[in-house]
């Protein structure tokens, strides 16, 4: 959807627009909920829309100038080692050694399949891809921080205050892009719009809610591992619609899911 939107769009119109259809669906819980949010943690809230979807809207837009989605998927991987990183330097998280494995092996089978289907062009400008790769960072301290400061407040009212709060900064880009000064009936613009508009109900209000109800009651490190999903579901998706998926990409999925498994696996204590 990110792509369609860059058809007719910048990546910061495309960008911008995701976040306020985002903080527009969400407003009506947003404006019930507001009241309920203490006070002291508004802040917070705040910060995490920036961090979890502000920043990232910004930089995964900007990025898919220059790299493909495929690549930007598979960089996306590594938010939950950003996540073990963060948690370590600013929120004195303790990890398990079985966790940093599973994380190394998963990550390691999305770099296979991504190298398996000879999808990262020798052009893929590096710049690029530091934007993506900031975006994880964001993510990283995001899922701490919700974990540590966050862990009392409701998921729907964490999404949809932080994202309609963060609309409004959005919105004030987007007019600074000039889009309203475009023909805006034009249909092309509203093919990209359209696009924008999805990416931001789906992608970001629906996401986000489903991300802190993960974060609440799977932990950090296993709601930063949905982003391992992401090549899984793609290859399946491409299978339905005639796509080639041979035995090289199913042996790299497998071992994608075997690295989730291992992090997520509770290891028994036996006592003598």
């Amino acid at each position: 959807m990110m792509k369609e939107g860059l058809l007719h769009l910048t990546a910061f119109q495309v960008a911008s627009l995701r976040i306020v259809f985002a903080g527009l669906v969400l407003l009506p819980s947003a404006i019930i909920n507001f009241k309920k949010v203490p006070a002291g943690t508004l802040g917070i809230i705040f910060i995490s829309g920036v961090l979890g979807s502000l920043l990232p809207a910004y930089l995964f837009c900007v990025a898919e100038l220059g790299i493909d989605s495929a690549l930007a998927g598979t960089l996306n991987s590594l938010t939950p080692i950003f996540v073990i990183i963060t948690g370590a330097l600013f929120f004195r998280s303790k990890t398990t050694s079985n966790k940093i494995f599973g994380i190394g092996v998963a990550f390691t089978g999305s770099i296979l399949l991504l190298l398996s289907k000879g999808q990262i062009p020798e052009n893929q400008n590096l710049m690029y891809i530091s934007y993506v790769v900031l975006a994880t960072i964001c993510y990283g301290f995001n899922v701490n921080m919700v974990h540590k400061h966050l862990h009392h407040i409701g998921s729907l009212q964490i999404a949809s205050v932080a994202l309609t709060l963060n609309a409004i900064p959005a919105l004030i880009v987007l007019y600074f892009t000039g889009y309203f000064s475009l023909p805006l009936s034009d249909s092309g613009i509203l093919y990209s719009t359209g696009h924008a508009a999805l990416l931001g109900i789906l992608g970001t209000a629906v996401a986000s809610i489903i991300f802190y109800v993960l974060i609440k009651r799977a932990g950090a490190v296993f709601s930063s591992m949905v982003t391992y999903g992401i090549p899984v579901i793609a290859n399946l998706w491409g299978l339905f619609y005639g796509e080639e998926v041979g035995w090289v990409q199913f042996g790299c999925l497998a071992l994608i899911l075997t690295g989730v498994y291992l992090a997520n696996r509770k290891i028994s204590k036996t006592g003598s």
